[in-house]
């Protein structure tokens, strides 16, 4: 009971005090992820760790992280890592479900890199669509700034690792061609697809990469970066992917710069 007193209390110091420069060395939150200042601003990691059997899409290379190397037998330590492209916090590039479509080599850097803005649908059940509705208002604030990055939280990054992780919201067909429509060309959620789990079809997908833009899924963190937000702080997002030639996707670090002042 004391360690989760401790530990929502921090959490309450990141949300409420995010500006506060007493934040000098890495934070743990609620969820897990990290927090750390960075001269008044905060950085907030959003990316799930990379661990042996971790979860995957259904059907995608299973993840197994291993010693390959150890100081103990050759002198050095190195890691052999078996994953897919789509493993853990990831980018799809549009080539991800198109053969004639853009790879990930093909996209410009800024596509990774950007204003955030985050729409708040936390709160809906088990596999619920999410409209565009739901959107409109964190779109409407996407619009007004070119290359703004629009971060979906669901809340499901709370069930990362367990049995209710698949049954995440997803976007409907109407909603990824409204994102479309705002000129938004990077998404990211905090679920495993943007697409229901698993899927026969795949329209939000299809719309979105379709118009050439980036889907960043399984982020984390989500929760804290829009308690920033609704104190006022700017969001930049980074998005950043391994630099795989001509791929579908790569694993990302992804991280969020909060500011440490209101505009």
């Amino acid at each position: 009971m004391v360690a989760v007193t401790v530990i929502m209390a921090t959490r309450r110091a990141l949300s409420e005090k995010i500006s506060d420069d007493t934040f000098s060395t890495p934070l743990e939150n609620l969820d897990g992820t990290r927090s750390i200042a960075l001269g008044g601003d905060m950085l907030i990691d959003l990316t799930v760790p990379m661990a042996t059997g971790m979860p995957v899409y259904p059907g995608d290379p299973e993840v197994a992280v291993e010693p390959a190397l150890t100081v103990a037998a050759e002198g050095v330590n190195v890691l052999r890592l078996h994953l897919g492209s789509q493993s853990g916090t990831h980018v799809d590039a549009p080539y991800h479900i198109d053969d004639a479509l853009p790879t990930l080599a093909d996209l410009p850097l800024d596509r990774f890199v950007g204003p955030a803005v985050v729409a708040d649908v936390r709160g809906l059940p088990p596999r619920a669509p999410i409209t565009p509705e739901a959107l409109a208002p964190a779109l409407a604030s996407a619009g007004s700034r070119p290359g703004t990055i629009l971060l979906i939280a669901t809340g499901w990054a709370a069930h990362w690792g367990d049995e209710h992780y698949l049954a995440h919201p997803w976007l409907t067909a109407e909603a990824a061609e409204l994102i479309v429509r705002s000129g938004t060309m990077t998404v990211g959620i905090d679920a495993l697809s943007v697409d229901p789990t698993p899927a026969g079809e795949i329209p939000a997908h299809r719309v979105l990469c379709g118009a050439h833009a980036v889907i960043a899924e399984n982020l984390r963190g989500l929760d804290d970066l829009l308690a920033a937000q609704t104190a006022g702080h700017e969001i930049e997002v980074f998005l950043l992917p391994l630099r795989l030639g001509s791929a579908d996707g790569a694993p990302i670090r992804a991280v969020a710069r909060v500011t440490a002042e209101a505009p």
